[in-house]
Formats: structure tokens, C-alpha cells, sequence
């Protein structure tokens, strides 16, 4: 009990001065972290969603061969986790940030060795600094992981963990993104976005900061104030990323369309994101999947053309996800192309008693390849913001896009099958 007290102590303690200091977390029987220590706002660590239970600790460490969930409570900001892992035993270990951000793909470490790897994750919280304004969140992003007040890991796969350290790190270069379903993290399974997993090949120097939000258009992103967010914590040669259209489409009226409302926020938003030195990048809106009597068929309308000119008159960066993700599906062709969707058959996941159907989110697998298809065109295109990447990044061809059995990243347990907002 004393001990358990100590530890509570010390790490209360830590987080009263975390803007100044490293935070270290320790497993193991002989380790600060010796027992399950399930997470609460009054310790302000330890294991959650109830995955406590899962956890076995070893002299050095803790394993497990299901996904575990550690949250500290932090304040908002970007941070360098370094996370030991390594055990007795073989171990093949995948960490994934907040809403399901991929970090760490498969990364396996032999018995009895240790190997330390290193991320970067911005956290984000409703409150605007030097304001008295929220961002509006919908309703069911009241509880997801990306705007609650902690920090969590997941860690998934055959794991073992030894050391978490957290330290705040203010001197990264920002890569900002605002979009909608088909950029923002995604809190639960099978749903997914490019988004998502460009942290995973992002380097040192660098965080990517994801403000999208499923059903957006950039009216309502501004409106909702996530942009109002984004320009409180842009600094100079920061990136912003900007993709819209899926809902902007629906948007009827006088004064709205393509040519109207479109590229009026369009040329706000890069006008307003160029006042602060920071660095946009437009991207035409991801393709939906619909094929009729064997063939893609265009849904955007104007919509990308819009972006193009926008583009081209404002001399910005343009990354056209539009044509890269329609030479993606055409390839693969009707069918195959359904394994970059999130179309599942009943019960494919527990308590999904009906079909998955859906031509317009994206799987874990087809989320990956758009942020392939991404990053390719910026190198292609000699954009800066390829200076942020990991390098010897593997080529990418959308004539000639990957299989699903590629795609061998373990799924996240926490699972919905209600689709995300926006169409």
C-alpha cells in the first residue's frame, strides 16, 4: 500500500510541473509499475477501458497478446513519447495515439533485448487560448479520445513494454490538417482516414496536428471554430492542409457551389493561414467508389476543378487526391476496390449484426494507400513539406496500388457501426 502511495505521489507531483519536465513511467516487478493500476482522474495514469485486467507483468515490463490502453492526463500540446519495448519472450508490438493515429507499425524485438522507439503526438483540447471560445464539437465527438484532457496509448499485438517517457516538445514544425470524414481520425473501428496514418511516417522533426472532422465542409469547419482553433497555434512554417468538397457538394443555394462559397473559404483559408507564416496545401476531395456497369464514375462536380483554380491563382501547393484515388479504384476494379471501403459482412465484428456498405469511408487498408498516394505526389512534386517525412519512404504508383493482403496491421477492439457523419 505505501508503495502504491508513493507512486501516486510522485507521478501527481510530475504533472503539477509536466510543461517543464519529462515524465517517466516505468513497468515491471521491480519498476514504479509493479500491479494494474487502472486509470482515474485523481491518480492521473494507469491502464484503461478496463485493460487492466490483460496486463502480466514481468521483471522488466509488462506483456500481453491483446490491445492495452495506458492514458496520462497532460496538458494540450506536442510531445515526444519514447517507449522501450522488449521482454522475455519474442515480442511484435503496435502502438497507435488518441484516436486511433498509427505510430508504430509491427515493430518486433527479440527475446531478452530492448529496443527504444520514438513518436511525436499533438494533443488538443475544446478551449481556444487568450479567448473566452470552445470549439463546437458534435455530439458524438463529445467522448473520443482526440478531446478528452489525456493522452492515451494503445498497444496492441503480441507486446511487451518496459518504459514510457513524455516530453513536451514545442520546437516541432506542425503539420495541420482540416478536412472532413476522409481526414480526420476516426475513434473507432472499422472506420478510418488518410489522415490517421500520416503520423506513421512523419520523422523527429515534426507532429502532425489533425482538426478534421467527419461531415465537415469548410462553412461548418469554420463556423464550429476548428479553424479558429488552428490559427491560435499556427506558427511560422508550420503546414496546413486543406481538403473539402463531400459536404460542401450538398450545400445549396445563391451564392453557394463550387465557384461560390467553395472558393471564397478556400482563399480565406490559405489568405488567413499565410498571415501567420504558415505554409497551406490544398487537396482535392478523395473519390468516392462509384462504379457503374464496370466503370468509376465522377461525384465531385466542380468541385476539384474549383480547387485546381483556386490553386493555380494563389500559387499553392495542389495535391490531387481526386485523380490519384481514381486510378487507385479503376485499377483494382469494382470489387477488389470494396477492400478499400468499409464494406464487411454481418458479424465480421462483435455485435455487428447487419452488413457494412459503405462507398464513401474508408478501411484501415484504404486509408493507407490514399496517405501513400499523398505523400508520393508531394515528394513528385518537390513540396517542402517533404522535408517532414521519414526518409527511404517506400515509392508509391496509384496505377499500380497495393493488395489487402499487404495491409497486416492489427485492428483497434473498440468498435461502432454506426458510419461517421457526411457522405
Amino acid at each position: 500500500m505505501k508503495k502504491i502511495l508513493f507512486i501516486t505521489l510522485y507521478f501527481c507531483f510530475g504533472l503539477g510541473v509536466f510543461a517543464q519536465h519529462s515524465q517517466i513511467y516505468e513497468f515491471g516487478k521491480s519498476k514504479n509499475i509493479s500491479t494494474s493500476i487502472e486509470f482515474s482522474e485523481d491518480i492521473g495514469y494507469g491502464f484503461d477501458f478496463n485493460s487492466e485486467s490483460q496486463v502480466k507483468f514481468e521483471k522488466q515490463g509488462f506483456v500481453a497478446d491483446t490491445s492495452v490502453y495506458f492514458s496520462v492526463k497532460v496538458p494540450e500540446g506536442n510531445y515526444k513519447i519514447d517507449v522501450v519495448l522488449g521482454g522475455e519472450n519474442a515480442s511484435e508490438t503496435t502502438i497507435k495515439a488518441e484516436s486511433r493515429r498509427l505510430m508504430l507499425a509491427q515493430e518486433k524485438v527479440d527475446a531478452h533485448q530492448t529496443k527504444t522507439f520514438s513518436f511525436n503526438v499533438h494533443l488538443h483540447h475544446q478551449e481556444i487560448a487568450n479567448t473566452s471560445e470552445k470549439v463546437n464539437l458534435k455530439p458524438r465527438e463529445l467522448n473520443v479520445l482526440d478531446w478528452d484532457k489525456k493522452l492515451t496509448l494503445e498497444f496492441l499485438g503480441n507486446l511487451a513494454v518496459q518504459q514510457i517517457t513524455i516530453t513536451p516538445a514545442d520546437h516541432l514544425t506542425t503539420i495541420f490538417l482540416a478536412g472532413d470524414s476522409t481526414v480526420t481520425n476516426q475513434d473507432l473501428e472499422p472506420w478510418a482516414s488518410w489522415g490517421q496514418f500520416l503520423p506513421l511516417y512523419v520523422n523527429q522533426d515534426a507532429v502532425v496536428a489533425n482538426y478534421a472532422a467527419s461531415g465537415a465542409s469548410l462553412s461548418s469547419f469554420k463556423a464550429r471554430k476548428r479553424f479558429e482553433k488552428i490559427l491560435s497555434l499556427l506558427k511560422k512554417n508550420d503546414y496546413l492542409i486543406i481538403e473539402f468538397g463531400h459536404n460542401d457538394e450538398k450545400i445549396k443555394g445563391e451564392g453557394n457551389g463550387a465557384y461560390g462559397l467553395y472558393t471564397k473559404l478556400l482563399t480565406e483559408f490559405i489568405e488567413a493561414a499565410r498571415a501567420k507564416g504558415c505554409i497551406p496545401i490544398l487537396a482535392t476531395p478523395t473519390q468516392r467508389r462509384a462504379f457503374k456497369d464496370g466503370k468509376l464514375q465522377p461525384t465531385h462536380g466542380d468541385f476539384p476543378d474549383a480547387m485546381r483554380k483556386v490553386a493555380e491563382e494563389m500559387k499553392v501547393p495542389l495535391i490531387d487526391i481526386t485523380k490519384a484515388t481514381t486510378k487507385m479504384y479503376e485499377t483494382w476494379g469494382d470489387e477488389i476496390s470494396r477492400k478499400a471501403f468499409v464494406q464487411y459482412p454481418a458479424n465480421t465484428f462483435p455485435g455487428q449484426t447487419e452488413k457494412l456498405e459503405d462507398n464513401t469511408h474508408i478501411s484501415n487498408f484504404g486509408a493507407n494507400e490514399i496517405c501513400l498516394a499523398f505523400m508520393q505526389e508531394i515528394k513528385e512534386k518537390n513540396v517542402s513539406l517533404q522535408d517532414c517525412f521519414k526518409t527511404n519512404l517506400p515509392e508509391y504508383d496509384p496505377k499500380k496500388p497495393n493488395q489487402l493482403s499487404s495491409w497486416t496491421v492489427p485492428r483497434s477492439p473498440r468498435f461502432e457501426s454506426i458510419k461517421p457523419y457526411g457522405n
